[in-house]
């Protein structure tokens, strides 16, 4: 349905576009955008890249398992079926972790791991328990200590001074997590 809308909206922008006498502008416009995607798409995923990297190598080493112990305890009031099961936990913490740092594309495969892991003990595979539903909502509005993907993207479009919306990040990112991450406790109390 989606990629029936967008056709339309093409359709009537091309229609119109030549129809104004602009169709040259419009060619070159469309040649230079798929340029410039290609060239954010590789900028976008060379960082991604070096951040799974990162990641994988920080796994490897021993520091996830330690920052697990370390966010373990604030993580349990929010994850409490997987504290007690002991399922997904580390992967919980190493998302948190990869969230913080503003690298969501290298959040996302822990996030899966851990969702995989806390699936293999739930009692009615057609429904997702509580803890599952507070990671997707945390996946989705996490904190962003670091939001590199934002700062690539500004450096990429040429911003003069890419930084200067590291404090609005802070401050609503923080914000949304913490509501969603309390309406999820609430309503899982609700719920029980």
């Amino acid at each position: 349905m989606l990629g029936k809308v967008f056709g339309v909206i093409v359709l009537v922008a091309v229609t119109f576009g030549f129809w104004a006498g602009t169709g040259e502008e419009m060619a070159s416009a469309a040649l230079n955008g798929a340029g410039n995607a290609i060239e954010l798409t590789l900028t976008l995923a060379g960082m991604m890249c070096l951040w799974c990297g990162i990641m994988q190598v920080l796994e490897e080493a021993g520091v996830m398992r330690r920052l697990t112990r370390l966010l373990h305890r604030p993580l349990v009031f929010f994850f409490p079926d997987a504290a007690r099961r002991g399922e997904g936990m580390e992967e919980i913490c190493a998302n948190f972790a990869a969230n913080m740092l503003g690298i969501g594309n290298a959040a996302t495969p822990m996030a899966l791991r851990a969702l995989e892991k806390m699936q293999s003990g739930n009692p009615d595979p057609e429904t997702a328990t509580g803890d599952m539903i507070t990671l997707t909502v945390l996946n989705t509005c996490s904190v962003a200590l670091l939001p590199s993907t934002i700062l690539a993207l500004r450096q990429q479009a040429g911003a003069t001074r890419p930084f200067e919306v590291v404090v609005p990040i802070w401050i609503c990112s923080f914000a949304c997590a913490m509501l969603g991450l309390l309406i999820t406790r609430l309503l899982r109390g609700r719920e029980k």
